[in-house]
Formats: structure tokens, C-alpha cells, sequence
């Protein structure tokens, strides 16, 4: 069995569909559905990670509050071992606020919370080396581990032997190359959509993006494109477009961290780039036909199945 570790941002998600409008004053709209859900670009993918039948070990923060007990209990429900949630006193857990727009968009009200708050020093370190995995989720959301700490974990799970991962969570501020550089010679893979790694890089093509990060170490750069699919670089390779499938969008939430999912278990089993690229997509596409990080994905059997049958969509140029 594949044995991962998620470590970083863990969020409770609390989507309501369809919103077109926020209503004036205090007049009520009625909408279709509301979910709550663990998110997060370490959460979100623990969970899939689960489904697909990876054993998985949550690594991150919560508050000392309800919130936090409702994310443990989620990430237990669906089988993933939560001992490595850590509580910190007097902050409140993340959480998110999303109203989904009919067309699957996402604007987000956001509460850092404890998980500004996470450190490497609440990471157990001797635990690193017995996972295939190590994922690094939620990069330029927690000030207190990007950086010098994200680069120690990933260092040593790398001395250990260990596969290693990273995404980040977009945020528009200064200094986001810098806050990443420390990390990225310990890098097995790189897996940010296309619009964070413009943020982070300054550039605009695929190529150039890419170079950049493989001239600072990273092994294999992934650049997610939402319904253009994904494209892969390794220094000296020829670029590899991996397409999207076509589905009715309900919600794009948790799209890129099933990605990220796919992609570590296909991975860590031993398939091929680009075979593990293929399920990456099938996950990611799959999320988006329901409400929240934790729809569509039902177990590996099904999602496989999808991945070789489904109908896909054209990649770019």
C-alpha cells in the first residue's frame, strides 16, 4: 500500500451552490446545496489520497475549537490517520467561506488561522522516512514553516529516501520566489497551476516557466491548466501535454489537489509519467462534477475505469 504523508494546510470548506449574486441587506437566497468539507492543498488531498486507497497520515494545525474537531472527524471518516494534526492554543481553525458561482467558480473568504501558525517543529521527523510520500500542501499560507522550514522537512524525507512533493496556494504579494527558493533543490515534483506559477515567476510561457524551476533543482515541473490539462517538463525532455476530461463543471474547488493526488499515488505505485499524469487529470476532472474538494472521487477502481473510457478535451498549443 502506498504510505503518504500530507503535510501542511488543512481547511474547512463550507461551499453553498449556486450563487449569482450576495442578496442586499439582510434578504435570503435559497440555494440548491450546502456541504462542508476538509480542504486544503494538504487536507483536500489527504482525503482523496484515502479514497484512491493510499494509506495516509494528515500533518498540520488546528485550532482548539469546534471547527478543529469537525476537520479531525472528517479526516477519520474517510480513513485518514489525523495523529499528526497538531492543536494550537487560542487561534481558530482555517476555514473558508465559498460561494460557488453557477459557471463552477470560486471566490473565497479565507481565515488563515492555526494554519499560520504550523511549524516544522511540529513536525515528527523520524516518522519522515517511513512513507513513500512526502507532500508539502499550501506553500505561501503558512508564514511560519515556508521557507527555511518547508525546505528542512523536504530535505530530510529526501535524505530518507522519500518521494517528494509540493503545491502552493496562490497568494498576490511580494517575495513569493524567495519564500519558495529554500525548497525547491529538495523537489522530486513541482505541481502549481499555471496562474501561481506566473505569480511566483514573473513569465508567461510554459517553457520559460519551467526553466525556471528546473534551473533551481526541481526535478519535474507540473503546471496544472484547469480544462486545458497539464504540462510536464524535465530538463532535457520534450514538454508532455496530459489533456482534461470533459465533464459538467458543478464546482472547481479541490480540482488541483485531486490532481495532486492522482498523481502521488500513480507515482508511488510505479506507473509511468505519464500514466500517472493520466489518473492526476481523471481525479481533478472527476471533482469538479460535484460540490467541494472531496466530490466525484469514489475509489481507485472507478476513477481508473474513468481515466480509459471518459472523453477528453484538446490540449493547447
Amino acid at each position: 500500500m502506498v504510505r503518504v504523508a500530507s503535510i501542511g494546510v488543512h481547511i474547512l470548506d463550507v461551499l453553498g451552490r449556486p450563487v449569482s449574486e450576495i442578496p442586499p441587506g439582510q434578504n435570503i437566497s435559497l440555494l440548491d446545496e450546502i456541504r462542508v468539507t476538509v480542504a486544503g492543498t494538504a487536507g483536500g488531498t489527504a482525503v482523496d489520497l484515502a479514497k484512491l486507497g493510499a494509506d495516509v497520515v494528515s500533518i498540520g494545525a488546528t485550532g482548539d475549537d469546534e471547527i478543529g474537531n469537525v476537520v479531525r472527524g472528517i479526516l477519520r471518516r474517510y480513513g485518514v490517520d489525523s495523529s499528526g494534526m497538531v492543536e494550537k492554543a487560542g487561534v481558530q481553525t482555517s476555514a473558508t467561506m465559498l460561494p460557488i458561482r453557477p459557471n463552477g467558480e470560486r471566490p473565497a473568504l479565507h481565515v488563515m488561522g492555526a494554519n499560520a501558525k504550523f511549524c516544522a517543529d511540529d513536525v515528527d521527523f523520524d516518522l519522515l522516512p517511513t512513507f513513500d510520500v512526502v507532500h508539502v500542501g499550501g506553500t505561501f499560507l503558512m508564514p511560519m514553516f515556508d521557507g527555511d522550514d518547508a525546505a528542512r522537512v523536504l530535505a530530510a524525507a529526501r535524505a530518507g529516501g522519500v518521494i517528494t512533493t509540493m503545491d502552493v496556494l496562490g497568494v498576490n504579494k511580494p517575495g513569493l520566489d524567495e519564500t519558495l527558493r529554500p525548497s525547491l533543490p529538495h523537489l522530486d515534483y513541482f505541481m502549481p497551476n499555471i496562474e501561481e506559477a506566473e505569480m511566483v515567476t514573473g513569465l508567461s510561457t510554459r517553457a520559460e516557466i519551467a526553466t525556471f524551476f528546473l534551473d533551481q533543482g526541481v526535478g519535474t515541473v507540473i503546471l496544472k491548466m484547469g480544462a486545458d490539462g497539464s504540462s510536464i517538463h524535465r530538463l532535457g525532455e520534450e514538454e508532455i501535454l496530459i489533456p482534461a476530461y470533459r465533464v459538467d463543471v458543478v464546482d472547481t474547488t479541490g480540482c488541483g489537489d485531486a490532481y495532486d493526488a492522482g498523481f502521488i499515488w500513480g507515482t508511488a505505485s510505479g506507473w509511468s509519467l505519464t500514466e500517472a499524469a493520466r489518473l492526476a487529470s481523471a481525479c481533478g476532472s472527476l471533482v469538479a462534477t460535484g460540490l467541494g474538494s472531496d466530490a466525484g472521487i469514489k475509489d481507485l477502481e472507478s476513477t481508473v475505469a474513468f481515466m480509459n473510457e471518459a472523453p477528453t478535451l484538446p490540449t493547447p498549443a
